[in-house]
């Protein structure tokens, strides 16, 4: 068997989509002839909040967890000063010193062994010197473990793999500053010239890659759902006919229509009322809490009453709540499927994708910026929905309002909203590692 030494800085207990990418190669490929060694940073998930990100680890060693699936070693981390001031004082205080500090270490990890991501490499370099692996991914961003992955690269000579979830030099809202996007480049060229493979979550993000950098091998490995957690939580079913629920899962971006589905929402509330049926939206995780508490408090829906604000969950916790749905609410990221899609798949309820146009919600000039794409990639959330039978495509605010009324009836004469979902399998986490693996058996044989 093979063994692959893996650098991800998100992973579980850590909660973040970015995290579940690796824990399903760690979770899968040895299932597919390569065993793993995954080496990430210590999560204390003191908070259940954003500041996990920046909490101190459990421990100043490295721990080490075994198992038949693979090795996890997990780093010290410790927070630099101006996460321990946050931590300490609150994100409203010494703001600009906190900024100043972060962008210090941002800068200069790349030139000195320093800040809170060189623990990483140094318990990689550590396990190196007394164990053999075959090839080295790193999968980012922080996309200073791609450098950490090509300095053990060359330092053992063993090929290495880059995982793409974003762009790195050519992202727009990552490199305004225009010494640091010359530099990222500089980095960049570097480490793709070195580079075995290139991976990345979808054809688009690979296509834009490929624009900029020439590469010789190169594969598209999107994100999924666990079929596990849909075994686990089978029999859960909605028993309440007096109630729809409407769920959404993860981050709002300036460009998502949140006030504009608010808005016909708030509508449909007074709907649901006339026919005596509570109606119920519940966010998960959301990053707008803020937005939501302003706009319930100016129209007529109420705070825990009609929307549900909820932290962020444990990947199987929050799948078991979902199932809970009627019905899942979807944001339309045009040129970016996103990880939540394929998890709304694995729960077979229908999905509503807002909107199928930019005219309420500026997606174009978000990261990818204004109109640049390649146009087969511009509706990929659409098209999967549109394969797998597994939602409704929402053109515009009336539209949505009058589905709800088609779905609410529904609801009511049969007590529970159909589910069309088919053809989900290639989007599992199980299957993607699989083509990964096989890759790189090809590869590195």
């Amino acid at each position: 068997m093979k063994k692959l030494l893996i650098l991800a800085y998100d992973f579980p207990p850590y909660v973040s989509v970015g995290g579940l990418r690796p824990y399903s190669w760690y979770k899968y490929m040895h299932e597919f002839g390569i065993f793993p060694v995954v080496v990430t940073r210590q999560w204390s998930n003191k908070y259940g909040n954003h500041l996990d990100y920046i909490a101190p680890g459990e421990s100043n060693d490295v721990i080490i967890e075994e198992s038949e699936k693979g090795i996890i070693i997990r780093a010290p981390y410790k927070p630099t000063l101006a996460n321990r001031l946050m931590l300490r004082y609150g994100e409203n205080r010494f703001k600009f010193l906190r900024k100043i500090i972060t962008g210090w270490y941002e800068f200069v990890q790349w030139f000195l062994p320093v800040g809170t991501k060189y623990s990483i490499y140094k318990a990689a370099k550590e396990y190196l010197k007394s164990n053999k692996v075959d090839c080295i991914i790193a999968t980012g961003e922080p996309f200073i473990l791609f450098k950490y992955a090509l300095k053990l690269g060359k330092k053992t000579k063993i090929p290495i793999i880059i995982d793409y979830r974003d762009l790195w030099s050519y992202s727009l809202s990552r490199n305004k500053n225009i010494f640091f996007k010359n530099l990222n480049i500089r980095f960049e060229l570097r480490i793709l010239k070195s580079c075995l493979l290139v991976s990345a979550v979808s054809e688009f993000l690979l296509e834009k890659i490929k624009d900029v950098y020439k590469i010789n091998n190169s594969i598209v490995i999107t994100n999924g759902y666990d079929e596990e957690l849909l075994t686990d939580h089978k029999n859960i079913v909605i028993t309440d006919p007096s109630k729809l629920i409407l769920t959404f899962v993860g981050s709002i971006y300036a460009w998502h229509p949140l006030r504009s589905v608010l808005s016909v929402l708030k509508e449909f509330k007074v709907f649901c009322e006339s026919l005596d049926i509570k109606f119920e939206l519940h966010f998960y995780g959301t990053n707008k809490n803020k937005e939501i508490v302003e706009y319930c408090s100016d129209n007529i829906l109420v705070l825990n009453e009609n929307i549900y604000l909820h932290s962020k969950l444990k990947n199987d916790i929050l799948f078991k709540e979902m199932l809970k749905t009627d019905l899942l609410l979807l944001f339309n990221d045009f040129l970016i499927s996103g990880t939540k899609i394929y998890d709304y798949l694995a729960t077979k309820k229908k999905i509503i994708l807002c909107y199928d146009s930019d005219r309420f919600g500026d997606i174009m000039s978000g990261p990818y910026g204004n109109k640049v794409g390649i146009e087969e990639y511009a509706n990929l959330q659409k098209n999967i929905i549109l394969e797998t039978t597994s939602g409704i495509i929402v053109t515009d605010p009336e539209d949505l309002f009058k589905n709800l009324k088609a779905l609410l009836k529904e609801k009511i004469e049969n007590g529970v909203i159909k589910s069309e979902t088919t053809n989900i399998e290639k989007y599992s986490r199980r299957y993607q590692t699989s083509l990964l693996a096989k890759k790189i058996l090809g590869l590195i044989q």
